[in-house]
């Protein structure tokens, strides 16, 4: 329905822009059409300028209006139109009387977030005194205004903005309250509860500004860090999590800091906020060569959450747990028994982290256990934290070959399962893995991804597998029984995949040593020069060719081994020469069928040293 009726609102912009200057003025009336204007604009919908203009000084006509609603109304559109509009610069001193003390509390923020928007870095001065009064405003809501508003006017003019640092200080050290914004998640048992809880707003927004005008100075942002990080200096838990990262970032900066940042740190573990808490316990385990000592009471706080009755603080906790557990499994090994606890969570996203993270620090005689309660609740987690669960599996293979069919068997069920190209290909790439690293795999993964690419979907997975199949095929102890799956390829797929069949195909005949292999891929390739596709039957053609060859140079060409710079040309041009040679095919001749014996004499002399 909205989009139907979008084009008609917009057309009719200026005639709206008309109903704000009738007379009398019905406030809820354009209140309504302000709504309707609003809901355009937040959508994405684009007035052309001279609409833009027309509509921005038809709303500037309702500053005088005393309806505090509407006047509210007005500047979160103009806001938004001040980019699009032309000489918006004209209406600044009518707004400028709404930002000064004494104006209507209702509007007075937004009439200073329309200020700054409007104005440009020649005009910046001129408001400063009212930004200025405005940080230190004892209304919460107007001091977070002018200091957001300041922090958007910093790419335009630094060196005034950054004049305003006493003021900015002094609202980072102030104690204005306000129940705006709530830390929690709930309905409206604990809606009520967060309004009753105080938070400090202004002070995450007067440290973050501060962060930015010391940006350049790194001495100052370690003082600051160290000056409000004080027990009691700061009552906005959204402002301490803020300077945790800081912190965070200094140490990363800087090696020099991180003793002092680490101790920060480390008290905000105690913090009574667990926003805090989580957050500094990540920053923790994020630092690079961490010591046993430096990371004990991070991961105890985590081990705590663990067991706390939200949902949302046990996500939190084993999600920085799993991510440590790559680095340092040996300090997350002493958690696993909160983490068994949480296998049958309820919530399944829990649930896979819990298992993903024993699986990293788990030892041998654990994994099939844990791989029975994977591959019960696979099918009811979304692709995102399949992907997860499966990089665990993948790392656990490695880390235990012994325990490798049990992993082989997991993975070639979750390959057949429905998911994702991004899915699919983690579990592809974990197989080939397993292949390359454990090589009692290999026969029994070959077949796995020979039955996947029967029913493979995605023609970039099918090629990477065929490639594979190519390349290890030949060397298997039976590798007549993969020549099948790849021929059917030819038959059966489209002429991406056919092609890339047709060189794995070849892969098996070239430099063969089996009368019967070399005489059966022949056959096989003979019939893909009857294919409807040019490269399928260019491909087919030069095989059939170079096999004819019994030369090792001939074989590392169709193997892409390690080969000279004049065979990587040679390789680049060679379908060139097929098809130079089909074009000088006798009249009446099959073109698939008449390479001229002299232009793959011609490949192969380039071949030789």
């Amino acid at each position: 329905m909205l989009r139907t009726t979008r084009p008609r609102q917009v057309a009719n912009s200026t005639s709206i822009a008309r109903v704000f200057n009738s007379s009398p003025i019905s406030p809820r009336k354009c209140r309504i059409l302000l709504t309707k204007i609003s809901l355009l604009l937040f959508t994405g919908e684009k007035f052309p300028q001279n609409e833009a203009t027309s509509l921005f000084f038809g709303i500037s006509k309702l500053f005088q209006n005393k309806d505090a609603a509407l006047r509210q109304m007005v500047y979160l559109v103009i806001k938004e139109l001040a980019n699009t509009a032309q000489d918006v610069i004209m209406v600044t001193s009518s707004i400028m009387k709404d930002t000064a003390v004494g104006s209507d509390v209702v509007y007075r923020a937004n009439a200073i977030r329309a200020l700054c928007r409007i104005i440009d870095a020649s005009t910046v001065q001129a408001i400063e005194r009212n930004i200025k009064t405005a940080i230190v405003d004892k209304t919460p809501s107007v001091s977070s205004a002018a200091l957001v508003s300041s922090y958007h006017l910093l790419p335009i003019a630094r060196d005034i903005v950054r004049r305003w640092q006493s003021e900015t200080q002094e609202a980072a050290s102030s104690t204005k309250s306000s129940g705006g914004f709530s830390l929690g998640f709930g309905s409206s048992a604990s809606h009520s509860l967060a309004a009753s809880n105080t938070n400090f707003m202004t002070q995450y927004h007067a440290i973050g500004l501060l962060y930015q005008m010391r940006s350049h100075d790194r001495m100052a942002l370690v003082k600051m860090v160290q000056q409000y990080s004080a027990a009691g200096v700061v009552k906005s838990p959204a402002a301490r999590l803020m300077l945790v990262r800081l912190a965070a970032k200094l140490i990363e900066e800087d090696a020099g800091l991180r003793a002092p940042m680490m101790k920060l740190l480390d008290g905000w573990l105690r913090d009574k906020s667990e926003l805090v808490n989580i957050e500094a316990a990540k920053a923790i385990c994020e630092v690079r060569d961490l010591t046993d000592q430096e990371v004990m009471q991070a991961v105890h706080v985590l081990q705590l959450f663990l067991t706390s009755p939200r949902s949302v603080t046990k996500f939190a906790a084993i999600r920085i747990l799993h991510n440590f557990a790559s680095f340092k499994p040996d300090a997350v090994r002493q958690c696993n028994p909160d983490i068994e606890a949480l296998i049958t969570n309820s919530n399944r996203s829990v649930a896979t982290f819990a298992i993903t993270t024993l699986l990293k620090t788990g030892n041998e005689s654990s994994v099939d256990r844990l791989m029975k309660q994977i591959s019960g609740f696979m099918a009811e987690i979304t692709d995102e934290f399949k992907i997860t669960v499966v990089e665990a599996v993948r790392t656990l293979a490695l880390k235990f070959p012994s325990k490798q069919a049990g992993m082989l068997a997991f993975l070639s069920t979750s390959i057949r399962d429905e998911g994702s190209y991004e899915f699919k290909s983690s579990v592809v790439e974990a197989i080939f893995d397993l292949i390359k690293f454990v090589p009692e795999s290999k026969e029994d993964a070959l077949s796995h991804l020979c039955e996947f690419i029967e029913d493979c979907e995605f023609t970039k997975l099918a090629v990477r597998i065929l490639h594979l199949l190519g390349m290890e095929g030949p060397r298997t102890a039976n590798p007549t029984k993969y020549i099948r799956y790849i021929y059917n390829r030819v038959v059966l797929e489209n002429a991406i995949v056919r092609a890339a069949a047709v060189t794995a195909l070849a892969k098996f005949g070239v430099g063969q040593q089996d009368p019967d292999v070399k005489r059966s891929v022949n056959v096989l390739l003979t019939r893909c020069l009857d294919d409807t596709d040019d490269e399928v039957r260019d491909r087919a053609a030069l095989n059939l060719r170079l096999m004819k060859e019994d030369d090792d140079m001939a074989s590392k060409f169709v193997r892409n081994g390690k080969i000279s710079p004049s065979l990587m040309v040679v390789t680049t041009c060679a379908n060139s020469l097929i098809r130079l040679d089909v074009l000088i095919a006798r009249p009446g001749a099959p073109a698939c069928h008449v390479c001229d014996s002299r232009i793959i004499s011609r490949i192969l002399q380039a071949l030789r040293p």
